[in-house]
């Protein structure tokens, strides 16, 4: 029996990077997915090979994550199509070609804090109440080191994932007497779409590139997707049933130094 068995979950982002791993790592687990994201081609191809490797696995779902009406309709979905809801990984995120913070436009700016960090509160907004009645539930957010220790030119995306470690903890406080979890991982840089728009003009996405970064690293190495989906299993299982308010780092003791 898997870690998640007849567990359903709505992942963000789910058409590619992290999230697409989070989602095949939960259905690996014996668990349900409702695949969200704007992406519709990737969300629709990700949730035919979910049902490929487990049948009756995962549904997509087209998401905007900033709106409220499109949590009301994936929980909706979440309860027609497997009778409820469990888990919420709100692992979709943006930002922006790194510039100092006053060349960041108002629509960076706007983008960013909506996907980033609106998109929880949205989620809360909707989910938290069914999660009250159900006297359960579990959230677990994908962050980022820079909301722990932002680098130049990363001021409004360090400031976003900041935001959500802040939510997060104090969503930890005051919801877990009704039994519900709020935790998130914060990766280091990973091979996601995301790193490419982050580093912007010089950036080389080559295996010389990625080894020199690793070096950096005090575990000599980056961040795989495996790493980050291992560690958010781990947070939305019963395992960690004694765990929240936790920012975990997924960065190979980066922060450490």
């Amino acid at each position: 029996m898997g870690r998640l068995e007849n567990k359903v979950a709505i992942v963000t982002g789910a058409a590619s990077g992290f999230g697409a791993n989070i989602a095949q790592a939960i259905v690996r687990e014996g668990g349900k997915v409702i695949a969200a994201d704007i992406d519709i081609e990737g969300g629709q191809n990700i949730t035919e090979q979910l049902n490929k490797s487990s049948p009756d696995s995962a549904a997509f779902v087209d998401f905007d994550c900033t709106k409220k009406v499109a949590w009301e309709v994936g929980l909706q979905t979440a309860i027609d199509k497997w009778g409820k809801l469990d888990i919420v990984c709100s692992n979709a995120g943006v930002s922006y070609r790194r510039k100092p913070t006053a060349e960041v436009t108002e629509d960076e700016f706007d983008r960013v804090m909506g996907v980033n960090v609106k998109a929880l509160y949205q989620a809360v907004v909707v989910i938290v109440p069914y999660f009250e009645k159900m006297k359960r539930g579990v959230f677990c957010s994908t962050s980022s080191v820079a909301g722990g220790r932002v680098r130049p030119g990363q001021g409004i995306y360090g400031c976003s994932k900041g935001a959500v470690n802040n939510l997060i903890q104090a969503l930890a406080a005051k919801y877990g007497p009704s039994g519900i979890r709020f935790n998130a991982v914060a990766p280091l840089r990973a091979p996601t779409k995301i790193v490419g728009v982050i580093q912007g003009e010089g950036w080389k996405d080559s295996k010389e590139e990625w080894e020199k970064f690793g070096k950096t690293v005090p575990l000599q190495r980056v961040t795989t997707m495996e790493d980050i989906s291992n560690a958010v299993v781990y947070l939305i299982s019963e395992e960690a049933a004694f765990v929240t308010g936790v920012i975990l780092p997924v960065d190979g003791g980066r922060l450490a130094v």
